[in-house]
């Protein structure tokens, strides 16, 4: 399969694009960029040469996708943004590269980041993310998989969110959020169990009413956390998700959303 370069490009010669690979006008490639196979770069896009990008990856017009960290304490070592097969850039989206706390930034596979979404330095995405427009992480922080952040959300730096959480629009985070949250904002609070993105995605009832167990003895007890924790042990189903949501919460070290 032959790749198509528009003649308006800037691609090159030392960036590696593989079969299939589509760079519309006006895109610019750096050297040492690598773009898998079937991938498709859109008008006036910027691929710096510090990304590693998989197979059928669309960055849409005016991304910048590998920029360097906004951190002043970045001296411009070497540090890479690495990102997975099948994920969607929409326009207006920022990438940025590691540190040398971590070298790297990390991007999943199947996600969405919608216009001006934004991932900082030394970031870890998992896989089928969805960021609405104009959410955004800060740098060091952690975000599981099938997570979905609603629109304009910002996400302090060293953060950590667990899997399969969704987060409602404009809400803020500032604390470790534990799998499987659903979020509200205005103020920002979980206000239950995921319970639909669950059932979508395959969990039992068996599942679902363990973690509403959970969930309630965290956060509609009263309890402090380590009692709440102790009580889950003791009076719920020892079951994977269950412990997850347990050690979760046992290791987080901003602290838990509340």
């Amino acid at each position: 399969m032959s790749k198509k370069i528009h003649s308006t490009a800037i691609v090159d010669s030392g960036a590696e694009l593989g079969d299939g690979v589509i760079i519309g006008p006006y895109a610019v490639i750096e050297r040492g960029a690598v773009i898998g196979d079937g991938s498709e770069i859109g008008q006036s896009a910027w691929i710096s040469g510090f990304v590693r990008m998989g197979r059928e990856n669309k960055v849409f017009h005016g991304a910048s996708i590998g920029g360097p960290p906004q951190d002043k304490k970045f001296s411009g070592e070497f540090s890479e943004l690495i990102i997975g097969d099948r994920n969607m850039f929409r326009e207006s989206t920022t990438m940025n590269r590691g540190t040398k706390a971590s070298g790297k930034t990390i991007i999943g596979s199947d996600c969405m980041f919608m216009a001006y979404s934004h991932v900082a330095h030394d970031c870890v995405v998992g896989d089928n993310v969805i960021f609405a427009n104009c959410s955004g992480i800060g740098g060091h922080v952690t975000i599981g998989n099938w997570v979905i952040l609603g629109g304009s959300i910002p996400v302090h730096q060293f953060v950590t969110i667990g899997d399969h959480v969704m987060v409602g629009m404009s809400a803020r985070i500032s604390r470790d959020v534990p799998p499987y949250l659903l979020l509200a904002s205005e103020p920002t609070r979980p206000v239950s169990i995921n319970v639909i993105g669950l059932r979508r995605r395959g969990f039992s009832d068996e599942d679902i009413s363990a973690l509403k167990k959970a969930y309630r003895l965290v956060y509609r007890c009263e309890l402090n956390t380590s009692i709440a924790l102790d009580r889950i042990v003791d009076e719920v189903d020892n079951i994977p998700v269950v412990n997850n949501f347990v050690e979760f919460i046992r290791n987080s070290t901003r602290g838990i959303i509340r």
